[in-house]
């Protein structure tokens, strides 16, 4: 499109534990003019996860290509079509999908791009980044689905003030779990927990967790659903009930470590016949459609809502991730490239 400019935030050098600003590069480049099946778009959020440091690394992150030093650093975000030779993308029409960290991009929606068009729904675009996006179906085709999580059962969630963790919280109690625990850093946070359901919330930053589980569960977890991994993970693993789930669907204190953590009792798996299960969001991409329709009547309902930390500018992108790893609002971070309010679609 001519004069228009397309800003974009690239690797700067690989990281090796701690991000630095160093990791970071800004360029702006020209939008080229489209071809037959492109379309132009323009972003209007940008996500923002922890795993987007692992993108950047010199190996790069499972299922994903080693990103090289000037690449656009990848992430999902929301965007509105803006330009189109695509009858199926009409100009204004919104996306979700593959964006990468840059205002505008064109697109020929390839497979790669993983790109799925709004429903819809009549609610803030930022719902296509939690609830009803890949946040949401992490939480609930990893909950329900795989960890396969009934009523009656008794939930620990670590990373309970997350995106994900925080939507778990509200499944458990949809779903009737006769105890909900979350596990979170520092009093407004663990009120938080607690104001989406759970009947207790343990605060990493000032208690023993390894102590306080087996006060809150004297019969053992029947389901933990771990976002964060490391000592917490080990904490969960010496007091699940028989039968228990152990669903690994994030891992963030482990991503700044210089060795990867190896918990040391995982023969407790063994003893009461539980199962550990890993989980990867894209190996149940058949379920989205399904799932979204689920949550967008929970949300509708007042069953469900999600919790999110806005932060403004695509300038403060590399701030935005680097203080995933130190402290966040809770909820699902994301970036709002665009003046006034967050649109609604």
């Amino acid at each position: 499109m001519v004069g228009v400019h397309n800003q974009q935030w690239t690797v700067g050098a690989h990281p090796e534990r701690e991000l630095l600003p160093k990791h970071f590069r800004f360029r702006e480049v020209p939008v080229p003019e489209l071809r037959d099946g492109e379309a132009l778009l323009r972003t209007h959020l940008l996500n923002i996860a922890p795993v987007m440091r692992m993108y950047m690394m010199r190996d790069g992150a499972a299922n994903e290509a080693p990103l090289e030093i000037g690449d656009v650093i990848h992430g999902r975000g929301v965007a509105e079509v803006i330009e189109s030779r695509r009858s199926e993308y009409p100009i204004g029409a919104f996306v979700q999908g593959q964006i990468g960290w840059q205002t505008h991009k064109i697109t020929r929606f390839t497979k790669e791009e993983r790109i799925r068009p709004l429903k819809p729904h009549g609610l803030p675009i930022h719902y296509a980044l939690s609830a009803l996006g890949m946040t949401g179906f992490s939480a609930y085709c990893g909950f329900v689905s795989r960890a396969a999580a009934a009523r009656g059962e008794r939930v620990l969630i670590s990373g309970a003030a997350g995106g994900v963790g925080s939507l778990v919280v509200q499944m458990a109690r949809i779903i009737g779990a006769s105890r909900i625990v979350g596990i979170a850093g520092g009093a407004d946070k663990c009120a938080l927990v607690r104001e989406l359901g759970c009947d207790e919330a343990i605060d990493y930053k000032a208690e023993d967790v390894a102590e306080r589980i087996p006060t809150l569960f004297p019969d053992g977890v029947d389901v933990y659903f771990d976002n964060v991994g490391g000592e917490i993970l080990e904490a969960a693993l010496d007091w699940l009930a028989p039968r228990a789930r152990v669903l690994l669907c994030g891992s963030i204190s482990e991503y700044q470590r210089e060795t990867p953590f190896a918990p040391s009792n995982y023969t407790n798996l063994r003893a009461k016949n539980a199962d550990m299960r890993g989980f990867f969001v894209y190996n149940h991409a058949h379920e989205f459609d399904a799932v979204e329709t689920v949550m967008a009547d929970w949300i509708r309902q007042g069953k469900l809502r999600a919790v999110v930390d806005e932060i403004q500018g695509f300038e403060n992108m590399p701030e935005a991730l680097m203080g995933m790893f130190s402290a966040t609002g809770g909820g699902k971070r994301y970036v709002k490239l665009l003046p006034g309010p967050v649109a609604v679609y």
